[in-house]
């Protein structure tokens, strides 16, 4: 397990939370002004359960070659430890469900609802998107391992919504990985502190 450097003060349960919200309210502001100065048409979100067990499964294959990643790439498994650290060790089991919705909702909305469209439903704006969405990742110099599998994913994230025409299957698949993701090293975590 990785600690959180001595420099970075750990932050607490609800300044988390509160984190997480705002961070959601900003990208969804982000993406209603984008909206309201470009004539850009928002990617569909139309429900349908073929789509939303499209996304779970993309989101479970995200999640499984995440773990592969992690065992593997000593950079991204210290950057990875580094983020959950910090963000979900203070966090109680039902808070997961905040940092798997939020994010996953309002992330999508901004990168795959409204940038992709706006640069070009095409592998271009797949591109530009996904490079701003592992971006949005950064934590710092000493983990541009996690920034670069936040791209990676956020390509991945661009042609499942390029492909569906849906924005309901990006959404699924996003909220799904970081609901697995977190909850699978909540429980490491745990386990590790137990026994150690």
């Amino acid at each position: 397990m990785s600690e959180v450097p001595p420099q970075t003060e750990s932050l607490g349960r609800m300044q988390i939370l509160l984190a997480i919200g705002l961070t959601a309210i900003v990208l969804l502001c982000v993406a209603r002004l984008w909206l309201l100065f470009d004539s850009v048409q928002l990617l569909a979100m139309r429900w349908s359960l073929i789509d939303l067990v499209v996304g779970v499964a993309i989101g479970l294959g995200i999640s499984g070659a995440s773990s592969v990643v992690y065992r593997f790439w000593q950079s991204y498994r210290q950057s990875a430890d580094y983020y959950l650290t910090l963000i979900v060790s203070p966090l109680v089991w039902l808070d997961l469900m905040w940092l798997g919705l939020l994010p996953g909702m309002s992330e999508e909305l901004l990168f795959r609802g409204v940038m992709l469209p706006a640069i070009g439903l095409n592998e271009f704006g797949i591109l530009i998107s996904a490079l701003c969405f592992g971006v949005l990742h950064f934590s710092g110099a000493n983990h541009w391992a996690y920034v670069v599998w936040a791209a990676t994913i956020g390509f991945v994230l661009g042609f499942a919504a390029l492909a569906s025409g849906n924005l309901l299957v990006p959404i699924a698949a996003h909220v799904t990985t970081n609901l697995l993701s977190s909850c699978i090293w909540k429980r490491t975590h745990q386990a590790v502190e137990a026994n150690g």
